[in-house]
């Protein structure tokens, strides 16, 4: 692990120098030649390092010898620190002072002396250490392993939601937890670790019949930490939603009765370890005036614990271990997924063998399976069986076996990263770019910037795909530019506690010697932790501020949060963290400018949560923030930015979200040329944009950009990187003909069809206006038309549209939109043919106060008349194959009262169409406040074979024809479909 830090020291050390040089200072005098000789000793160090930390495991020696070079790493890095923050302070002074005083100088010499004093103990030690490297015969790779160039299959990110070999068990669980039985009843499931436990218990837990039996079903993860106020509280919050306050363990109690009685629970208690059967009985006896047939269902590795949680013999479930054939099916379905027969024939002997190593435990079968996904070859299998890891001896390292061979596949920046999880506590739901930043902060993705996001993400996925985290919930992200911007990404995970004890016995010996602390909130194993993590999360917790001494055994910190810590201040030892690169102070709601003036000095800081401070204004010492990437400074109360904000030219996230009354943005933008996420949604009292937004052409992230004032769209013509969710807020008002075809020329500057990355448009007329009488309101469909935006766009919302007429492009059967919202659009008389979208999923049109009538255009009918001397003839054609609304699931039609006919296909279509579908596969139709609507369209409702819900709200006309559900007009709707449920007024939606 130790190659993490050394290889960002070897970075920093060529990139300070060059920095001095630059500013036309020399702070080194007369070590310069030493510290790029131990910057050249170090890069070749790191060829050793992944052999070395190999034999760790089974050397003390060469563990300590690690541990020491990590250490001096460290030291090394918080004085390249010291020297930056040297460097800065000389050209502030160089800038702000023509004549340097005496004082000055001095402090200068003073400062050199230091700087080279530190560097020399520091490369002193360093020598020390290079030197004994040469006594343990370490293997010299070829070159340092990159992370980047690790294989990472397409189908890497796997959650295997099938389960081998547990279906008896998961069965007769589940008959025990149904049973009918009159008292509380507990149920234990007991086995080792990486048996499956919690596995089959969320089996259980969610099984359909397990979900109807009870009233209240709650998980709760005990792990190290029970006792009896702890898990009564647990219990309160999963039954209530929100959180038990009071600490005292007879209110709790009290409040438990009240919850759980004479109602019929399930309580999962995960992972339990205490022995003291007296913190568990006062929980039991509130437990027991629960309903008939409650149950408490616990996993352990201890059978006496389950004893203690008062299970009889009959009611404690000792969970056995897969047998070798389901090991071998198992690793088979994970390690050769998508592989042909013929290929998996190849490795089945051998694979036989390896199963036969995890000696019946899923988790070891998943883990190894997730090692072997990357290996091609029988050979590459043959080194994995054979491993020396298998033998080793060590108690601690004997129950990790097959976790010790995926992990020694990893690449030491790898290997950092996977052992930094085990900082989390267990069970806890971990947010992946918020992970990413803390590795980035503490130097595990190097020390340049830029491509930080992608190379955590590149990370994070291959750990992933060696099955070491679990429990995925995923979600879209916008963050990677490199990626598809429809590709859906894990955004958080849990580990496996098995996974955890081996994050966790990683770094048990590095660092790990206890430093004596008088701080009186935090301990000498915590200030251990810190030096092991160099992190610090002190979240949800009051904050002494009084302690003088808060802080002062956390000298090397890097990462720290406060978060909703209700501080009245900062304290003023954080300012003395001066190697911090990430700190949350977000959700303290009682800071304010002077607080933050004392951060300003934390020159190395990275990434800064300021969100939720009720800040009303922002230091202009924040310029610095030299090095800052990330700022978040959402939910405050400040009317503008400083323009000093524009000299952190290393910024790449600004995060304004929900900023109120902000007005201002700062004129100098164009000078933060790396910002690429500028989140000012909810900042709708924006005035102005700088013209240097335009310049800004690693944007990728402007949830909102207001035409008015001066700004204009043509300052996105460059910004072809935008993507996920952008509102156009256009406030026009428009004179004469000569600024009417400037702002459509302006609207065509934009250039939106280039943008290909732009997910989710919205187009906001809100305030636009004609102020002059010879301009025509087709303007409006002129200004729409030229924001054109690309197909790849799959969600579109427009509001406040003048004009009379949607532009052709709206209905392009190229569109891949699969969201469509229109709003207040006054002056439409007629709907478009949507129909003809073909992943058109959701429809929701909303107070057209014109529109009178919906014809069977709507749907992308089109008929022709021919007229001849004696006859005329209409013809009905169609411009799909695929049918009319043919992915269509939800169609909201609300507060359009003046619409009266909504016109219905013909006897001769409903005939000729055949099979030819229409809305397939609609499920909820609502036509709310639509008080002139007096009929539905019943041939065509009838096509809508998939539709489950109708709600019809403020429409008297139409509740009284198709009210009664025993009447002619509502069968004639439901006849084809049963299933078809009615809701009317003051009745509650249903699910969809």
């Amino acid at each position: 692990m130790a190659d993490a830090i050394v290889s960002v020291v070897v970075e920093r050390i060529a990139a300070t120098l060059k920095e001095q040089m630059r500013n036309g200072v020399n702070l080194v005098s007369g070590v310069e030649s030493e510290i790029l000789k131990l910057s050249d000793d170090l890069n070749t160090l790191r060829h050793v390092l992944h052999d070395a930390e190999k034999k760790g495991y089974k050397d003390i020696i060469v563990k300590k010898w690690l541990t020491r070079l990590e250490e001096t790493a460290y030291e090394m890095d918080d004085v390249l620190d010291v020297w930056n923050i040297a460097i800065l302070e000389h050209s502030k002074h160089k800038v702000h002072s023509y004549i340097v005083s005496s004082y000055l100088y001095f402090m200068k010499v003073v400062v050199r002396r230091e700087i080279a004093s530190k560097i020399e103990q520091v490369k002193a030690r360093f020598d020390i250490i290079l030197e004994e490297k040469d006594r343990y015969g370490f293997a010299v790779a070829s070159q340092p392993s990159d992370p980047s160039h690790s294989e990472v299959q397409s189908t890497s990110l796997i959650e295997l939601d099938e389960v081998c070999g547990r279906d008896l068990e998961r069965e007769n669980l589940v008959r025990k937890l149904v049973g009918e039985e009159l008292g509380l009843q507990v149920v234990s499931i007991v086995g080792v670790g990486g048996l499956g436990k919690t596995t089959l218990a969320k089996l259980a837990y969610n099984d359909s019949r397990v979900k109807n039996c009870f009233e209240l079903r709650i998980w709760i993860c005990v792990s190290n930490s029970f006792d009896e106020v702890g898990i009564a509280s647990a219990i309160i919050e999963g039954a209530r939603g929100r959180k038990a306050y009071p600490n005292q363990l007879e209110l709790v109690l009290d409040r438990l009765k009240e919850v759980v009685s004479r109602r019929k629970f399930l309580i999962i208690l995960d992972d339990v370890w205490t022995k003291d059967g007296t913190m568990w009985e006062p929980v039991k006896i509130c437990l027991r005036i629960g309903g008939a047939g409650s149950k408490v269902l616990v996993t352990t590795r201890n059978e006496g614990v389950a004893s203690i949680m008062g299970g009889f013999e009959n009611e404690i479930r000792r969970l056995g271990h897969l047998s070798h054939e389901e090991c071998w099916l198992l690793l088979r379905r994970i390690a050769l997924c998508g592989n042909d027969e013929k290929e998996r024939e190849k490795f089945e002997k051998i694979g036989k063998e390896i199963a036969n190593k995890c000696k019946g435990l899923p988790l070891a079968v998943k883990i190894l399976g997730g090692l072997l996904r990357f290996k091609n070859t029988v050979e590459e299998w043959e080194s994995v069986l054979n491993s020396e890891i298998w033998e080793l001896e060590e108690a601690e390292v004997e129950l990790f076996p097959y976790l010790l061979l995926s992990y020694n596949e990893l690449s030491p920046a790898l290997k950092r990263c996977f052992s930094y999880c085990g900082v989390f506590p267990k069970d806890t739901r971990i947010d992946v770019e918020k992970l990413i930043t803390e590795w980035m902060a503490l130097g595990y993705l190097g020390s340049k910037a830029g491509d930080w996001e992608v190379r955590g993400r590149e990370y994070f996925d291959i750990l992933a795909a060696r099955c070491l985290f679990q429990n995925f919930d995923k979600g879209y992200s916008f963050q990677d530019l490199d990626k598809d911007y429809s590709c859906e990404h894990i955004k958080s995970f849990k580990m496996h506690d098995m996974l955890h004890d081996f994050a966790r016995f990683l770094r048990k010996n590095v660092g790990s010697r206890i430093k004596r602390t008088t701080c009186r909130e935090c301990g000498p194993v915590l200030v251990s932790q810190v030096r092991v993590y160099h992190s610090l999360f002190h979240r949800k917790h009051p904050l002494l501020d009084a302690d003088p001494h808060f802080c002062d055994g956390f000298t090397s910190l890097r990462l720290l949060s406060l978060r909703d810590c209700c501080l009245r201040g900062i304290p003023k030892q954080v300012e003395k963290l001066i190697h911090l690169r990430s700190l949350d102070l977000g959700c303290n709601k009682f800071l304010d400018e002077r607080d933050l003036k004392g951060i300003c000095k934390l020159y190395n800081l990275r990434f800064l949560w300021l969100d939720g401070c009720r800040l009303k204004e922002i230091p202009s010492e924040i310029r610095d923030l030299i090095h800052m990437i990330h700022l978040d400074l959402s939910n405050n109360e400040f009317v503008e930015l400083p323009d000093s904000l524009c000299d952190m030219l290393e910024l790449e996230s600004l995060n304004v979200y929900n900023c109120i009354s902000l007005v201002r943005l700062p004129q100098g933008m164009h000078r933060l040329v790396n910002l690429r996420h500028l989140c000012n949604f909810g900042t709708d009292r924006l005035e102005q944009y700088p013209q240097g937004v335009a310049e800004l052409t690693r944007l990728v992230t402007l949830k909102q950009f207001h035409v008015q004032d001066g700004s204009k769209l043509g300052w996105l013509k460059k910004l072809n990187r935008l993507g996920g969710q952008v509102e156009l807020r256009i406030v026009a008002s428009i004179g004469d003909s000569k600024e009417a075809m400037a702002a459509v020329e302006d609207a065509r500057e934009a250039e939106l069809g280039k943008k290909t990355r732009i997910q989710d448009l919205g187009i906001n007329f809100c305030g636009s206006r004609i102020d002059g009488e010879e301009v025509n309101e087709s303007v409006w469909v002129d200004i729409l038309d030229a924001l054109e935006p690309h197909p790849n766009t799959q969600k579109l919302s427009m509001c406040y549209y003048d004009g009379s007429l949607l532009p052709r492009w709206i209905v392009s059967p190229l569109n891949q939109v699969m969201s469509i919202r229109l709003s207040r659009c006054p002056s439409l008389l007629w709907l478009p043919p949507l129909g003809k979208l073909p992943l058109l999923e959701n429809l929701e049109i909303s107070k057209f106060f014109k529109l009178e009538f919906v014809g069977r255009e709507f749907l992308g009918i089109t008929t022709t008349t021919t007229t001849t001397t004696t006859t005329t003839t209409t013809t009905t054609t169609t411009t799909t194959r695929s049918g009319f609304f043919p992915k269509l699931k939800k169609l909201m039609i609300w507060q359009c009262p003046k619409w009266k006919e909504w016109e219905d296909i013909t006897v001769e279509e409903d005939e000729d169409f055949g099979d030819v579908p229409i809305m397939p596969c609609l499920r909820k139709l609502e036509i709310l406040g639509c008080s002139g609507l007096a009929e539905l369209p019943v041939r065509l409702l009838k096509k809508a074979a998939s539709l489950k819900v109708m709600n019809i709200w403020g429409s008297m006309q139409l509740l009284q024809l198709y009210g009664d559900e025993n009447g002619q007009p509502w069968k004639s709707i439901s006849s084809h479909n049963p299933h078809l449920h009615l809701l009317k007024d003051g009745t509650h939606y249903l699910p969809d």
